[in-house]
């Protein structure tokens, strides 16, 4: 039986708990329901005893876990030692966590279909390939989430993915039964059917399949509170393309070229399809605009002028302006990137290219958002 003074000091443990995250979910460990048990060693009153139930056995971040709760439960004057005993959530555990976090037990509708959703949803499309859209598509998140906002990303493109490579991750989502977290690398979430396909495996599906992975990569992934999600889509202008238009009718598309105007004439199909999805398109990038000379020079290797004619051609098709939000040098420094998981912005953000994407980032996250979804100040008479 615990003294009234020892009951103070489990009862500051536990509040010392309140504030480690789990790693995956980034929610308060009691509030997620993972503190089993707190307790003092009765031979030893400075020993806290902690039960800490995980969502899954062998947990890849057990160890951080362990040593947040261990920092935690120091921290509280009179603790001395901290023993955790490691477990497994229970189906009924489970069953509960799926409800505090999604609000309901069963298959969770597409949260980002609300009309009230905040989130931001960008679609970086391209006419053909070979353009930098993927690199694009992970700076720009990099970008984002440097600047502190809580950015997801949904590797659209389910038989050319890159995004696992160019972000890094080699993780995992975890499941919990029908629910996935989705992994963080840079401070991003992302998914990606390369994370559930064996190195080398080609993926051979076709329309209705890409439609329900999209499906499936909206609704069963717990995405949280996200102000930003990017979609890294196919080139050109097929299913996944009219999916993502179907399924998230709030999207806009962000079109990525290059200066050449062969590559400017293809991507005008691309921007082309938001005539016929009614969606909006928050702009133009124009990718490797220029190489850099050693005198300072600047070498347009692909031409010039081609993010330019994409703009201006969409805005005379949809009837509004459509901006060119940047232009970005070609730099071995992005590629470098690419191939070691670290996206320019976050290795080498004083490098003119980044600088560029950073403020192709910002343009995009600094706009009001529109009217729809938002309650407005009128009532019926």
């Amino acid at each position: 039986m615990e003294t009234p003074a020892q009951n103070t000091v489990i009862a500051r443990v536990r509040d010392a708990l309140s504030t480690v995250d789990d790693p995956e979910i980034r929610r308060p460990i009691t509030e997620l329901g993972m503190v089993r048990r707190v307790a003092l060693d009765p031979a030893d009153p400075t020993r806290v005893q902690i039960g800490i139930d995980l969502t899954q056995a062998g947990c890849p971040l057990r160890a951080d876990l362990g040593d947040a709760v261990t920092r935690a439960a120091l921290s509280v004057p009179g603790v001395g030692h901290v023993d955790i005993d490691f477990g497994v959530m229970t189906p009924a555990q489970r069953s509960q966590l799926r409800i505090t976090l999604r609000g309901t037990d069963g298959r969770a509708p597409n949260p980002f279909a609300d009309p009230g959703s905040l989130t931001r949803i960008f679609a970086i499309a391209s006419g053909k390939g070979g353009v930098g859209k993927s690199t694009m598509t992970a700076n720009l998140a990099a970008a984002m989430a440097a600047d502190g906002l809580s950015v997801g990303v949904i590797d659209a493109d389910i038989h050319g993915f890159s995004l696992p490579l160019m972000l890094g991750s080699t993780a995992q989502p975890t499941r919990i039964d029908a629910m996935l977290i989705p992994p963080v690398i840079h401070g991003i979430k992302l998914v990606s059917i390369g994370m559930f396909t064996p190195p080398g495996r080609a993926v051979v599906w076709r329309g209705p399949m890409l439609h329900r992975t999209l499906e499936q990569f909206l609704g069963d992934v717990f995405w949280g509170d996200l102000d930003v999600l990017l979609l890294d889509l196919p080139p050109g202008t097929g299913d996944m393309a009219i999916s993502v238009a179907q399924l998230l009718p709030t999207s806009q598309l962000v079109v990525v070229t290059t200066p050449q105007i062969a590559a400017a004439d293809v991507a005008m199909r691309a921007g082309a399809l938001a005539v016929q999805t009614s969606q909006r398109v928050a702009g133009v990038v124009e990718n490797m605009s220029w190489l850099q000379a050693p005198d300072g020079s600047r070498m347009e290797i692909f031409g010039r002028g081609g993010g330019e004619l994409v703009a201006g051609r969409l805005a005379q098709s949809l009837g509004s302006p459509v901006p060119l939000l940047g232009q970005v040098p070609l730099d071995t420094a992005i590629r470098e990137g690419g191939d070691s998981g670290l996206p320019v912005v976050l290795g080498n953000p004083q490098s003119a290219a980044a600088q560029a994407i950073t403020r192709v980032a910002r343009a995009l996250t600094s706009r009001p958002r529109g009217l729809p979804g938002q309650s407005l100040p009128i009532s019926p008479l």
